[in-house]
Parts: C-alpha cells; sequence; structure tokens
C-alpha cells in the first residue's frame, strides 16, 4: 500500500472560552465544515462535533474496514457490520486531558464460520488497525468487543 496522506483543517475566532470554529476535510470535501466549540468538548455537544468524536469516527472506521478485511481473508467476507467506538478523554496526574480509552463494540453478520476462526479475525483486526495501534502506543485503552450474527457458530 502506498503512503497515506490526507488533509483536514480547523479554523477558530475568539478566545478558547467564548470562540467558535469549524473542522474541514481539506483532502476529500467528504465533511465540512462542521461547527466546534470548547462547550462541545466538554459540556453538550449542541450539534456540534469536537475532535474526540471524530477520533471515534476514525477509529471506528478504521476498524471496520481491518475486521472486514480479515473476515474476507479466512474466507467469510461480512454481510454488514456496525461498528460503534466511544473514545474517552480524562484527567491524568501531571498530564492534563488526556485520551485515555477506545472502546469498540461492533456487530458483524458473516456466514459460516467457526467461533475459533472467527475470533482470531477480530484479534487480527485490532491488531492490524493503525488506530488501535497508535492508541495503545500513547497509553490509551483499547477494548474491542464484537457480537457476531448469522452463521452456524457463536461469536465473541
Amino acid at each position: 500500500m502506498p503512503r497515506i496522506a490526507r488533509l483536514a483543517e480547523a479554523t477558530w475566532e475568539g478566545s478558547v472560552a467564548r470562540g467558535a470554529g469549524t473542522l474541514t476535510a481539506a483532502s476529500s470535501g467528504a465533511f465540512g465544515p462542521l461547527p466546534v466549540t470548547l462547550a462541545s468538548r466538554i459540556a453538550d455537544p449542541e450539534g456540534k462535533t469536537s475532535p474526540e468524536e471524530l477520533l471515534a469516527a476514525a477509529h471506528a472506521g478504521c476498524f471496520v474496514t481491518s475486521l472486514g478485511s480479515e473476515l474476507a481473508r479466512v474466507g467469510a467476507p461480512p454481510d454488514r457490520m456496525t461498528v460503534r467506538c466511544t473514545v474517552t478523554m480524562d484527567e491524568v496526574e501531571g498530564q492534563g486531558h488526556q485520551i485515555v480509552g477506545s472502546a469498540i463494540e461492533a456487530i458483524a453478520v458473516v456466514g459460516e464460520l467457526d467461533a475459533a476462526t472467527f475470533d482470531g479475525a477480530v484479534a487480527a483486526a485490532d491488531e492490524g488497525c493503525p488506530f488501535s495501534s497508535l492508541l495503545k502506543r500513547a497509553g490509551a485503552e483499547v477494548t474491542v468487543n464484537v457480537r457476531r450474527e448469522g452463521g452456524d457458530a457463536g461469536g465473541n
């Protein structure tokens, strides 16, 4: 795979406490401008996004493609997958606010596949997901829970 680079842009006007900004996918134009404020990070988002929400979306998007690839590799390409990701930021003593966790909750609808092979594909998907790796190297806890639907065997 070639080296991949993508560009996003943030703009901001005013003080951090009372100002507001936007986030835009500058490379693709796929989203934006999305409104962002300090309040959308630490309180009710009120229809605005945050870097943490975008990180959760990025991790979910990365994991869903990684899991789809692993299931296809073992001969059971999924019929459908739903991946939800919750990124948690918290105060870490002596370090300020840090991303401390990312929790993946997923449902994969797959055909016939034994439970051990399915579980192996899930583990390989987490291992192969660059966002999971990045977060783990940064010291965040990454949890993955994938429920399987369809086929002849139970899942993870």
